[in-house]
Order: C-alpha cells, then sequence, then structure tokens
C-alpha cells in the first residue's frame, strides 16, 4: 500500500464508501461482511489506502457489485496523482 494517498484510492474508496452507504451498511457491518478489519474498510474508504485487488473482490462481494465498478473511469494518471490532505497536490 502507497504511504502517499493518490487521487485513484480517493475515487475508489469514495464509491466503496457510496456502495456500502446506498446498500445500509456501516463500516463495522462491511468490515464483518468481507473479513477485512474495520480500521482497513475506514482508511480505503477515506483514500488514505489503497486496496489490493484481492481486497477489492471481498469487499466487491460483500456489496454485490462489480470491481469494476469501483474502478471505472480511474485512469493511470489516477494512481500518479498524490493527495495533500485529500486534495490533489498542485504540479
Amino acid at each position: 500500500m502507497p504511504r502517499t494517498p493518490s487521487a485513484a484510492a480517493a475515487r475508489i474508496g469514495a464509491r466503496i464508501a457510496a456502495e456500502r452507504k446506498s446498500k445500509g451498511l456501516t463500516q463495522d457491518q462491511l468490515a464483518v461482511l468481507s473479513g477485512i478489519d474495520s480500521s482497513n474498510i475506514r482508511s480505503y474508504e477515506s483514500g488514505r489506502s489503497m486496496l489490493s485487488i484481492l481486497t477489492l473482490v471481498r469487499i466487491s462481494e460483500a456489496l454485490h457489485a462489480s470491481p469494476g465498478s469501483f474502478i471505472d473511469e480511474v485512469s493511470s494518471a489516477d494512481f500518479a496523482t498524490p493527495l495533500v490532505d485529500g486534495r490533489r497536490r498542485a504540479s
């Protein structure tokens, strides 16, 4: 997991949070359903950490969603764009 959050991590995390909320689940409930620690769920949703493909699949299965729905329209440039305090760093 990268130490510097990227725009990709923020976008993917926001989509996971939106899907979880649309299903009426708390972060703790998603943690139980996915088998992922709730502190990691919080870190992924906030964009502080990038999740692995396996973790994305586990979360997707718990939410009954396609893994692709969380990464759709995320580009390689998003991975290279570091965030500072949740905002894109000026280039």
